[in-house]
């Protein structure tokens, strides 16, 4: 094995070192200052507390992060995931938030392979360096939340699928398949829906490699996926059940209004999907898909003769036609719920962008795409990860910090008690900092009891500053302000209850 794989970078010796190089790039851009420009908010500092509690006293999970429609939780897999890299950083959210970046990265490995299969090395390497460098794509990288291994999913649930499609008989690959279907609908539980429709139609076509055995193992293994969502269903009296049927029927999530929503939208696809290439660059983003939609229609005969290919694209295709009639949680869609799209969608635009790069002229077109490319998105790149932390609504994990620092440091090793306001309302994130980060640093955690001093920590809160106005009256009432200090966003104050 070791052998093949020597021989195969030798005889693509330029091909594979510039993936190297790729790849080495895109893992800097993720991981580069993550101890300073973490976003640990209401989400990570929930799913941190849960955590925490599970690894200190043990108390098991059979839940995970809400889906964002009330009463429908996903299953934990998500927090089993990252347990045990919170365990080795010791309740460090950044080895879990490089971990979920590093996933990443491998998500691209297996792009620029998939792409290869299909068109070849260079469309491999296309695939790579535009994944490698988006703006977007880096975001979503960096994110430490339950979408973010969609990236790497959503590439093996296409792997798998090409394995099927080569398959000449039984095949295994139905186990693996039928495991990451499942995985999707924990990490995702929104688009991620319709890949099933796609694997139905693969099903059908390749009939002869599934048996009775093989459908019937596949069936467990992705109910194995909703097991502990059901033995939380039956403790709780069928609490999840009945809240997923009031969304599905009594709500009417799914409705036929085609027309309206066609309207709302198809926007909404263009800029979430054109965005991954060309972040807010209009002029740009219509040159980019003009380019893609001439070549396409110039080489449309290869690229459908191309069963690969064209799995792809209907794995694409499926949840843009399927979201058109979504009509639920308040009829709200929002680009992560396509996380598992993101790559397909590159991965669909590299082959397409590589039948340029079989003529001369083709090669300079693309040549001039990536320099156009990089100017945009490298820009955007360096810009987020050397930001500072100190900008006036600036929130992040290395100014939090510093506010912890600032409260344990006037406090000298004194009980005192904290309030804390952010925009969420519940301050998840503060009471994780204070019980892990407070607890690292000086031993001990905020009181329960409200003594003194207390120590007031307010976020800016632009979007509805008469919300912090209000909550300050209160304070005030509360309080006298002795000292205070600013981090960014974030402002700290001693007070001395009246």
């Amino acid at each position: 094995m070791f052998a093949k794989l020597k021989a195969e970078v030798a005889s693509h010796l330029l091909i594979y070192l510039l993936l190297t190089v790729s790849l080495v790039g895109a893992f800097f851009i993720r991981v580069y200052r993550v101890d300073q420009i973490l976003g640990f908010y209401f989400d990570q500092g929930r799913d941190a507390l849960v955590i925490r509690e599970f690894l200190t006293s043990g108390k098991l999970f059979l839940v995970g992060p809400t889906t964002g429609i009330a009463g429908i939780f996903r299953g934990p897999w998500y927090y089993w995931l990252v347990t045990p890299v919170y365990f080795l950083g010791a309740g460090d959210p950044v080895w879990a938030s490089a971990f979920l970046s590093l996933l990443s990265v491998a998500a691209i490995c297996v792009l620029f392979v998939l792409a290869k299969e299909i068109a070849g090395y260079k469309a491999g390497l296309i695939a790579a360096v535009i994944a490698s460098f988006s703006y977007y794509i880096m975001i979503a990288s960096r994110w430490l939340s339950n979408p973010t291994p969609m990236l790497l999913i959503s590439m093996l649930i296409v792997y798998s699928l090409f394995r099927l499609a080569d398959a000449k008989k039984v095949s295994k690959y139905w186990l693996v398949l039928a495991f990451l279907l499942g995985m999707a609908m924990q990490f995702g539980s929104a688009a991620e829906v319709f890949y099933f429709p796609v694997v139905i139609l693969l099903a059908i076509w390749k009939r002869k490699t599934l048996t009775k055995r093989i459908l019937f193992f596949a069936f467990c293994l992705l109910l194995v996926a909703f097991l502990p969502q059901v033995l939380f269903d039956i403790r709780h009296g069928g609490i999840l059940v009945g809240n997923i049927k009031k969304f599905l029927f009594d709500e009417g999530s799914f409705k036929i209004a085609f027309w309206e929503i066609v309207k709302l939208r198809m926007p909404f696809y263009w800029d979430l999907f054109t965005n991954k290439i060309w972040p807010g660059e209009p002029h740009l983003i219509r040159g980019a898909m003009f380019l893609g939609f001439v070549t396409f229609v110039y080489y449309w005969r290869t690229l459908v003769k191309n069963t690969k290919f064209v799995m792809v694209l209907l794995l694409w295709l499926s949840p843009i036609i399927g979201m058109l009639f979504f009509q639920g949680n308040y009829g709200n869609v929002y680009d992560y719920y396509f996380t598992g799209y993101y790559l397909i969608f590159i991965l669909i635009y590299s082959v397409v962008l590589s039948m340029l790069v079989r003529k001369p002229l083709g090669i300079g077109v693309v040549m001039l795409f990536f320099i156009v490319y990089f100017k945009v998105n490298i820009e955007l790149n360096r810009n987020y990860i050397i930001a500072g932390v100190d900008g006036p609504t600036t929130i992040a994990f290395g100014n939090q910090k510093q506010a912890i620092d600032w409260v344990y440091q006037d406090a000298k090793g004194n009980p005192f008690s904290v309030d804390v306001y952010v925009p969420p309302v519940i301050p998840y994130a503060y009471d994780y900092l204070f019980s892990w980060y407070g607890h690292k640093i000086s031993g001990y955690e905020p009181s329960r009891e409200q003594i003194n001093p207390l120590y007031t920590l307010f976020e800016t809160d632009p979007p509805h500053p008469e919300r912090l106005e209000a909550w300050l009256e209160r304070q005030a009432g509360i309080g006298v302000v002795e000292d205070e200090a600013r981090f960014g966003g974030i402002v700290v104050q001693r007070r001395k209850r009246i």
